[in-house]
């Protein structure tokens, strides 16, 4: 073993057990398989309702009642899991509760069942968390009247929100949430103003999103930025989208880029391509993904306290800040100082480029024909750069696409990314499908020059597995990532850039 090492090692050892032990808190994330609404269009009755929601709400109770009994202290549940989805405005009605605004808080809807009407499903829930001493966190539909000077308040003189509520553990409502950035949800409104919703335990400081927010500047990134939040509970009803918008892809990505925890629930429904839950630290995964079978999962992990001290300071850190140095090695970085002569000279010996639609926008690819090489490819501000070595190697054809531009379909957003792919096939047409399994491992280094500092930095191999980068980071405006030896087949390994400012400028 090699003096630095040996270093290393010591380092590493003497900062989690000497100097200061790395504090943790348990937690739970349950993949539920929702019992769906097959008339969810159908106008209803709140006494129906409530039935068919407490078949949801029984499995809940019963993994509080599990995760209470393998020590857990917050549990998350996902986007929809009560009530289901795919409802009209009318016909969402009876299924919300109402909930009251802060100024007649606090409330403990356990001990104060009385208090307010139509508040079924919060008292239920606020008795889960009083009875198991745990938080929790769940996702339902709300309702709250609106005056008529309010010049956003619907026609119908009430608001329909998408929230996430959280109880602590004594049953008291702490916290909640309006999704802000709905996805064709018919049924809710979209809040006049936008919330950040934080609330502190003893474990930590936590903030609340869903689903489609994680792709926005608003909440999340204020949330982590101005709030200084390190923990966020992320309730979702998430269609996978290979080969950049997996579930688990994204909250990996997420959590790495950001340095925070993400504690991630998603509704399990394979025919409708929604699965992958996890909670993920800066450097950990524990997941779930599956495609087979449909049933739900909990996972249970503990997660640290402070993100940042999982990390031991010195090392060879396997995931590095965007604002850090962009490499150690001398190497690395001459060749990341070379970037336009490395254009120029590859400029003549690599394939031409082609245009692909994948996740609905126009990339520009180049194909990898060898087994090892260099190659680039432009496309309006932005230039992508690939150093590979393939190892096994297989009849697989793989290309690096980069796009920049304004993403129109299923939402509108500015993107910047830099991807390498395995195409569907072995023609270049093929490039950009919706890919699973991969046999060809190999190394990498991926770099582009971004104008956007928010790159989320993902890789997927076969079955749809996460890998960390070895490392990654920026230097001056190159944003790099790369990996070393790849154990199973690459499915995509990419730079996934969310130009926020840019935002409104394109629209």
């Amino acid at each position: 073993m090699g003096f630095k090492v040996v270093m290393q090692f010591l380092c590493c050892w003497y900062t989690a057990h000497v100097a200061k032990a790395i504090q943790y808190y348990t937690a739970a994330v349950y993949e539920h398989h929702a019992i769906l609404n097959p008339n969810s269009t159908h106008l209803t009755s709140r006494e129906f309702a409530l039935e068919f929601m407490s078949k949801n709400l029984d499995i809940y109770e019963q993994q509080v009642i599990a995760a209470a009994e393998r020590g857990v202290e917050i549990i998350v549940f996902p986007e929809d899991g009560i009530h289901g989805f795919n409802y009209s405005r009318a016909s969402i009605y009876p299924y919300l509760d109402y909930l009251p605004p802060p100024d007649l808080l606090p409330w403990n809807p356990c001990h104060e069942p009385d208090r307010f009407q139509d508040t079924e499903v919060l008292k239920r829930l606020s008795c889960m968390a009083a009875k198991s001493g745990l938080f929790v966190v769940v996702n339902l539909g709300t309702k709250r009247p609106c005056e008529s000077l309010d010049p956003k308040c619907p026609p119908d003189g009430r608001y329909h929100f998408n929230t996430d509520v959280v109880f602590s553990d004594k049953g008291a409502l702490v916290a909640s949430y309006f999704k802000l950035n709905l996805y064709f949800e018919f049924g809710f409104d979209t809040p006049p103003d936008v919330q950040y919703a934080v609330f502190d335990t003893h474990f930590g400081r936590f903030g609340l999103f869903t689903c489609f927010d994680i792709l926005f500047h608003e909440p999340v990134v204020n949330l982590i930025e101005k709030y200084q939040v390190k923990h966020l509970l992320y309730p979702t009803a998430w269609m996978n989208q290979l080969p950049l918008l997996s579930s688990i892809q994204i909250q990996r990505a997420f959590a790495t880029s950001f340095n925070v925890n993400i504690l991630a629930a998603n509704i399990h429904h394979k025919t409708l391509g929604m699965t992958g839950s996890g909670i993920f630290s800066p450097s950990n995964s524990s997941y779930h993904y599956d495609m087979d079978t449909e049933q739900g999962h909990l996972i249970v992990a503990k997660v640290p306290v402070n993100p940042s001290e999982e990390m031991c300071p010195g090392h060879d850190e396997k995931v590095s800040s965007k604002y850090s140095d962009f490499m150690n090695s001398a190497k690395s970085c001459d060749q990341m100082d070379k970037t336009e002569h490395f254009m120029e000279s590859q400029g003549k010996h690599q394939e031409a480029s082609f245009h692909g639609r994948m996740m609905y926008d126009n990339f520009t690819f180049i194909p990898l024909k060898d087994n090892e090489g260099e190659v680039h490819v432009c496309a309006g501000t932005l230039c992508c750069y690939l150093s590979y070595q393939k190892h096994k190697l297989a009849d697989e054809l793989y290309a690096l696409g980069v796009f920049d531009g304004l993403h129109t379909v299923h939402g509108t957003y500015s993107l910047q990314i830099c991807a390498l792919v395995k195409c569907g096939g072995l023609r270049t047409e093929t490039c950009g499908q919706e890919v699973t399994d991969a046999n060809s491992t190999m190394s990498f280094r991926l770099w582009g020059r971004f104008t956007t500092q928010y790159i989320f930095p993902m890789i997927v191999t076969s079955q749809v597995t996460l890998q960390l980068p070895d490392h990654w980071g920026w230097r001056d405006q190159n944003c790099y990532m790369e990996k070393t030896r790849l154990e199973l087949g690459l499915v995509t390994a990419a730079l996934y850039g969310r130009y926020y400012e840019r935002d409104r400028i394109l629209h």
